[in-house]
């Protein structure tokens, strides 16, 4: 028990400043990066419909703003990868995955809005794909790891994601009434778990450490 707790304190003290940064920064370059290149097309932009990768599409006005959105975005989740060392390693892979194929979306962009590019969809679906199963990979069994590492709470992260991702496939291979929308849901919220999850790490680690200057305390 002692052996498991002491592991686990290791664990949720180990998520630098850095990271805390780029898990954050991820979902506001995203949502902020879509946002504003929504509002720079000359004829306005339908984002029920139309989808991010449009935005950076070539012929797409001002697309520079969403492929650097989504490149900092795909970078900013490597990093976050590699600094989530509460979680499991092939969780912390997966996240990384889905940032290199973010990453590798920004550099195949399509020919056009709503064109078609077989290396695009690969590695777009790559990216939903690794970003929403990897909190089921992630999680610890102790009960000394951060709340979002927990299983219940992993899964049911996952499972929601699963699901999002999944109804955002079915709207890409189906009619796309609502592809715009359903991707930027999905997305959203691709994004913000693993800052949630960093969260729960760093005060998790706050505990961590108040709880070893009671003992040092009681002990002096």
């Amino acid at each position: 028990m002692r052996s498991d707790r002491a592991e686990s304190s290791i664990y949720v003290t180990r998520v630098p400043t850095w990271g805390v940064v780029s898990s954050a920064a991820a979902p506001v370059l995203l949502v902020g990066g879509w946002t504003l290149a929504a509002r720079l097309q000359p004829h306005g932009f339908d984002a029920v419909t139309g989808t991010i990768s449009d935005l950076a599409a070539r012929g797409a006005s001002d697309r520079w703003v969403m492929t650097l959105a989504l490149a900092g975005t795909g970078a900013c989740q490597i990093a976050t990868s590699l600094a989530l060392s509460p979680a499991r390693p092939a969780g912390r892979w997966l996240l990384a995955c889905g940032g290199l194929c973010t990453l590798l979306v920004a550099t195949n962009p399509l020919p056009a809005p709503h064109g078609h590019s077989a290396v695009h969809t690969a590695v777009a679906a790559g990216a939903f794909a690794a970003l929403a199963v990897w909190p089921l990979a992630s999680w610890r069994r102790s009960g000394a790891a951060p709340w979002g590492l927990r299983p219940r709470v992993a899964v049911s992260a996952g499972g929601g994601l699963v699901l999002l991702t999944g109804w955002f496939f079915s709207q890409a291979l189906g009619d796309g009434a609502r592809v715009g929308l359903v991707e930027r849901v999905a997305a959203a919220a691709q994004t913000v778990w693993p800052c949630a999850v960093v969260l729960s790490a760093v005060v998790a680690g706050r505990e961590v450490r108040r709880r070893a200057d009671r003992v040092r305390r009681r002990r002096v």
